[in-house]
Parts: C-alpha cells; sequence; structure tokens
C-alpha cells in the first residue's frame, strides 16, 4: 500500500467524552463540526451516542444534516452558525436547532419555522458570533418566550485557565442570562477544565474528545503510519529536498516516506526544526522540506532500513507536531487527509 495509515481510536474517543463527563454534574454534548476534527463525523457520532452523549454540535446546516443521518432522530444537533438565508430546508429536514447569532436570524427563523426549536448565542466578548448586549436587551422578552431551546455563548481564552478574561465572559455571560429560564452553556473543552462555575447546564467539548490540549490526561486517539518507499545514500555535502534546505554533514541514510503538505502534515515542520518520525521507539529527524507528498528522514543512526515509520502516535501526539510546525493541535487534526486509509478500531 503506497497510502499512510491513519488509525482512529473509537473506544479512546468514548472514554476520552466518559472522563470529562464525569468532570462535571451537568449534560455533557459533543462538538463534532469540521468532519469530527476529521475523523470522520458520523462515525465518531455514533460512538460517542452509544457512550451516553445526547446533544451534539456542527458548524453548519450541511454538517448538520449528514449527522442527522448517521445518528437518526434521537439526539439533538445544534448549529452554531445559526439560520443562514438558504438554510432552512436542511434546518426543517434535519430537525436540527440553530443558534441564532443576530435579529435578523431570529426574525428568518420564527418566519420560515415557527415553532420550530432554536438556541440562541451571546457575545460576550470574543467577538465572532452572538448578539452584542444591547441588541440581547431589545429581543430578549421576545425570545425567551419562544422558549429557547439553549442559550450559550463561547470563551476566548480558556486554553489559559488564569486569564482574566474567563472570569470576564462569564461575568457577562451570567449578567446576560441570569433569571432566564432556559438551559445555559458556556464551556467547551477547556471551560469544562476550569470548573463548575462554568459548567451551567450543558458542557461541549470538541479537541478533547479527539487527544488534543488543553485536556492533557485525554486518551491518545490517532496514529498515522507511512510506508518507506526509497531508501538511498547521500554523501557528506549533498543536498535533500527543496531548495537545498538541508545539507548532509556525514555519509548519511535518507527515507522517502508517503505523506505530505496535501495529506494534512504542514510544511513547516520540516527541515529538523523538532518534528520526528518513529522507528518503534527509536525518534528519526525530518530532514529538507516537507513537499505535497514526500518526506524525506534521516534514519542514519536506526542501522536497518525501515519499511514503515509512524509520525502519530505514542511518542508523537497531534499538539507535538503541531508545536514543529508552529500551530495548534486543532490544525493538525482537522487537515489530516483523504488520501489516507482510514482505519477504525476499539
Amino acid at each position: 500500500m503506497t497510502s499512510a495509515t491513519l488509525t482512529i481510536d473509537t473506544g479512546a474517543i468514548a472514554r476520552n467524552w466518559q472522563s470529562l463527563d464525569a468532570r462535571t454534574e451537568v449534560e455533557t454534548g459533543a462538538v463534532v463540526k469540521a468532519n469530527g476534527y476529521g475523523l470522520g463525523a458520523p462515525v465518531v457520532a455514533r460512538v460517542l451516542a452509544r457512550a451516553g452523549c445526547r446533544s451534539f454540535f456542527v458548524a453548519t446546516a450541511e454538517e448538520g444534516a449528514t449527522l442527522r443521518a448517521a445518528l437518526g432522530q434521537g439526539p439533538v444537533i445544534y448549529v452554531f452558525s445559526g439560520h443562514m438565508d438558504g438554510d432552512t430546508g436542511a434546518i426543517r429536514e434535519g430537525r436540527l436547532t440553530p443558534l441564532l447569532n443576530s435579529v435578523d436570524q431570529m426574525l428568518r427563523h420564527v418566519e420560515a419555522l415557527p415553532g420550530s426549536p432554536f438556541g440562541l448565542q451571546m457575545n460576550t466578548g470574543m467577538n465572532r458570533l452572538g448578539m452584542q448586549a444591547s441588541e440581547w436587551s431589545a429581543l430578549r422578552d421576545i425570545a425567551v418566550a419562544q422558549r429557547p431551546a439553549l442559550i450559550m455563548s463561547h470563551l476566548a481564552c480558556a486554553d489559559e485557565p488564569d486569564h482574566e478574561m474567563n472570569a470576564r465572559q462569564l461575568n457577562t455571560f451570567r449578567e446576560m442570562t441570569d433569571g432566564i429560564d432556559a438551559p445555559r452553556s458556556l464551556a467547551a473543552t477547556g471551560g469544562t477544565l476550569l470548573g463548575e462555575a462554568y459548567h451551567f447546564d450543558l458542557c461541549r467539548p470538541g479537541v478533547g474528545l479527539f487527544g488534543g490540549l488543553p485536556f492533557a490526561e485525554a486518551e491518545a486517539v490517532v496514529t498515522l503510519d507511512a510506508p518507506v518507499i526509497q531508501v538511498r545514500d547521500v554523501a557528506a555535502g549533498e543536498s535533500v529536498g527543496y531548495g537545498n534546505m538541508w545539507i548532509a554533514q556525514r555519509p548519511s541514510r535518507i527515507a522517502t516516506i508517503s505523506a505530505g503538505y496535501a495529506d494534512g502534515l504542514i510544511r513547516a515542520m520540516g527541515n529538523g526544526i523538532g518534528a520526528h518520525v518513529y522507528a518503534d521507539d527509536t525518534a528519526l529527524p525530518i530532514v529538507g522540506r516537507v513537499s505535497m507528498d514526500l518526506i524525506t528522514v534521516d534514519v542514519t543512526d536506526l542501522g536497518h532500513d525501515p519499511a514503515n515509520l509512524q509520525l502519530l502516535g505514542a511518542h508523537q501526539t497531534v499538539d507535538d507536531l503541531a508545536t514543529a510546525a508552529g500551530t495548534i493541535g486543532y490544525e493538525v487534526l482537522t487537515s489530516l487527509g483523504h488520501r489516507y486509509a482510514r482505519r477504525y478500531t476499539e
């Protein structure tokens, strides 16, 4: 097989959800947007539903329709982008619950789908989605009379527990929503870990389910193994890869593996700046630039030519790889390419 193999441990996903759920006294949902953070939303959501999850969150109505087809009619599926122009059919047919972000979305929803469930999103300082305090004060009584299924906001700095923004947003959320007879949600993964004050009625972890920070105790979910296409000798003074960015300082043995930035392995992690691949427990440096389909690895010290090398697994997490590339684990996860042979295991 010439493609790399991405192994996804669905049992670890379920256990991560159960571990986060055990930290609260409230309902725990799951964010499975971006195709389940790149791991396959239908598979991931069915696993989480079997573990006990009953509330799911996606980015768009199209994602919601895909999820409804996978889950059937039981669970609630919330849509972060709300009710966009053109979404009415998908919301109705998928029995989705849009999280309305503005007066315009509120009007669109109640006119197009009167009596259909909805939630509300508040802007508490992140300034992406949600209603401003002034907008909300004008709409509040009308919206609450329609009995929203959920009122939510999103923390900007929850992965930094001591950041003052957390307490500021918590206070703003309380000011905007205290006294309303509707379930509330403020915490994603980071907020869940901040403690009870942030939990309200529902927590909605995302990246922590899939082995990512800030849930440091999460079980690893993904393993990525790439086949070696060719191994060659390189003399001292010769270069490897585009731009002559790596020059051999000694006679070297270089393996070329079948994976590259077209598969979500970010170009910036190349040329020995921190990312490695592994042969069992042995770390081997990436040398030269990561190219579209190929990565070159110095296997000189291994003492033999490997058939496969591992990029993600027990020795290197998505966050380790992200640090080497100057990005975050979210980007690594959601970029994992469609060319991989995907294998699901419990």
